[in-house]
């Protein structure tokens, strides 16, 4: 496989053997991500649960310190006096039947969908067209809720959702390249607390085996695991 002379430089930069220090592998993932937009960066676990066991499906949200670096478009599928807390708050879109009937007929401008839990009734019907892209409301992540103002704020303040994937990976936006050194810390280590207090007790074993961070652009750096814990 051929990579562009962007990723050759950056692969230049990463010994795929090593561990780095947290701070390390992200002085190297800023140094690496050169492309001329403002790269987002990721964060990748590998975890040692078995995602086909219920009681090993391990989901959760962090409100990321230093926000996401995203723009957010939140809708609020509600009705009556919530539909005006929700726009006090800060909601892109609010609304009840109107609007679901604009998503069953196809428009997706919006990255969070918060609904209150006497509409779910209707919601319900929108979890073949949501479920697919991972927006479709849920309590257990708090996108269920009547404190829809709470809701609005959290996701447009950097409220990110996760969950492990068939593989035992789980994924995570934890900022962009813009940020400084210690926001992309910050980001790192309360995504990783919040991971951590997740453990699921039918678990054995080591829990987090591999922690990979990457800019959109550029190659995998590598991170000692126990340079986070200390930190955190």
């Amino acid at each position: 496989m051929k990579h562009s002379k962007r990723y050759n430089y950056g692969l230049d930069k990463v010994n795929r053997a090593d561990l780095y220090t947290l701070p390390k592998a992200v002085e190297i993932l800023k140094e690496t991500a050169t492309a001329k937009f403002d790269e987002s960066v990721e964060i990748s676990v590998t975890l040692g649960v078995d995602p086909r066991k219920a009681d090993q499906m391990v989901r959760g949200t962090v409100l990321l310190p230093s926000g996401t670096g995203k723009s957010i478009k939140v809708c609020v599928l509600t009705k009556g006096d919530k539909e005006k807390e929700a726009l006090d708050a800060g909601a892109d879109y609010v609304g009840s039947d109107d609007l679901i009937k604009k998503i069953q007929d196809g428009w997706f401008d919006f990255n969070v969908v918060i609904a209150t839990p006497d509409i779910m009734g209707q919601v319900g019907k929108l979890g073949r067209v949501l479920g697919p892209r991972g927006l479709m409301p849920n309590p257990k992540i708090g996108t269920v809720t009547f404190e829809v103002g709470k809701a609005v704020q959290d996701a447009k303040a950097g409220k990110i959702d996760f969950r492990v994937d068939k593989y035992g990976n789980v994924h995570s936006l934890v900022g962009k390249k813009s940020f400084s050194d210690q926001q992309l810390l910050d980001n790192i280590r309360a995504f990783m607390d919040v991971l951590n207090r997740l453990k699921p007790s039918s678990a054995k074993g080591v829990y987090i085996k591999n922690i990979t961070l990457s800019s959109t652009m550029g190659p995998g750096i590598k991170v000692d695991k126990n340079t986070i814990s200390e930190a955190a």
